[in-house]
């Protein structure tokens, strides 16, 4: 039977230990000698905690002993000369109170290394993944439809290109904030997005990516509540409320504009909205807050048919003035459609069709077949339907298109 020491060092380690990882790899300078002293204090803590009672705070007293473990190891190995990390003037005992200041700054620090833009976006995920979030190799390998040792080897090197590069482990400065937070929201919606649009694909769930994103969301808002986190934040929440409603119980795709929205999160839909009213009312907003602000109309609109599509599509106008692409152009195209009329909507992607940016973008054609489709040209739906299922891998989007191209095949016989 588990004592109440081991019961506390298990809810510890779920729910402190990158916090407590973050501090080690400050103090000792190296990620994987911090990652093994880790665990060691852990170890240490079963083994005396059950018989001396628990530490009056317990997470002071496990970076204590795995720092003070550390610094036996670099000198057993002859690596202390003089460490500046070492002889911080910041001293952790086992009765000192460990500033909560400091670990929310470790953590952010160690956030903003694994996502430091001179490591390349696989090493950033994979380091975020395996540091910040604690997944396994094997873990994010399976996320990725890769192989554990080569997830193995992009965090080797991704460490050693650190070390190498003398990459600071620290907070950035004021003036160059904004844009390193960009690089960390731009890495947490990457794994968001690799669960998110596999996830109607049971046979890989990326291991639930989109709770780890939402979770690491979470943490960036509350360590440095700036407007673009908390509207990617809310971008998350309202995107994944929709889950349930995704896929029905035969296991195909549901489109938006058919899901049974009763099936959708209330909870994750209220807060979404809330932190995206939040996001907007600061100074400094983009893209990722204009697109939480479009989810919010849908996720408050009662049905598809009451959906406010005008609104979404003077705020697509305005994400369109932030930042101009192919593809907000294209979702701007489907919101005219939709608030203007179907033909105007059409020329609008026909003519970005036209211009070759998005020929084997999938979500092009099958905007534009669905368009087709509703104005009654049936040919010319299915035969756009066909180029979006040539460019689609994914089983699910494979039988929903299949699908539509059916019906519109039987349609014709009638």
């Amino acid at each position: 039977m588990e004592t109440n020491g081991q019961n506390r060092i298990k809810q510890l380690y779920n729910e402190s230990s990158r916090q407590i990882l973050a501090t080690l790899i400050r103090l000792l300078g190296d990620f994987d000698l911090a990652e093994e002293c880790m665990h060691e204090s852990f170890a240490v803590a079963l083994k005396q905690w059950p018989e001396q009672g628990i530490p009056e705070n317990p997470v002071a007293w496990l970076i204590s002993t795995g720092r003070f473990k550390g610094i036996d190891q670099l000198r057993r190995k002859g690596r202390i000369i003089a460490s500046e990390n070492l002889d911080a003037d910041i001293s952790i005992t086992t009765s000192v109170n460990l500033n909560d200041q400091q670990i929310r700054d470790d953590q952010l620090r160690l956030i903003f290394t694994c996502c430091h833009p001179s490591l390349s976006v696989e090493a950033q995920l994979a380091l975020t993944l395996r540091e910040v979030c604690g997944l396994t190799t094997e873990e994010i390998a399976q996320a990725f439809i890769s192989k554990p040792a080569t997830i193995a080897q992009r965090i080797v090197r991704a460490k050693n290109k650190i070390q190498k590069n003398n990459i600071p482990y620290e907070i950035p400065e004021a003036a160059q904030i904004n844009e390193r937070l960009r690089v960390v929201l731009q890495v947490i919606y990457l794994v968001f997005n690799e669960g998110y649009t596999s996830s109607t694909d049971t046979s890989h769930d990326q291991y639930h990516l989109t709770d780890v994103a939402v979770r690491l969301a979470r943490k960036v808002v509350d360590l440095l509540p700036a407007a673009e986190a908390k509207g990617l934040l809310a971008l998350m929440l309202l995107q994944d409320s929709r889950k349930r409603a995704r896929v029905d119980e035969n296991g195909d795709l549901v489109t938006l504009e058919n899901q049974d929205r009763s099936q959708w999160n209330s909870l994750q839909i209220a807060e979404g909205c809330s932190l995206t009213l939040e996001a907007l009312s600061q100074e400094e907003f983009g893209t990722y807050t204009l697109q939480a602000a479009i989810a919010a109309v849908h996720a408050e609109a009662p049905s598809s048919e009451t959906t406010d599509w005008c609104q979404i599509e003077g705020l697509y106008e305005v994400l369109l003035r932030h930042e101009p692409s192919p593809v907000i152009e294209l979702n701007y195209g489907v919101a005219t459609a939709m608030c203007k009329g179907y033909e105007i909507g059409l020329e609008k992607i026909e003519a970005i069709l036209a211009r070759g940016e998005l020929q084997n973008y999938r979500y092009a054609h099958a905007a534009k077949a669905d368009l087709l489709r509703r104005l009654g040209k049936k040919k010319e739906a299915a035969r756009s339907y066909r180029r979006a299922l040539e460019l689609t891998l994914q089983k699910k989007e494979k039988r929903y298109l299949e699908k539509r191209i059916a019906e519109l095949s039987s349609n014709e016989k009638n």
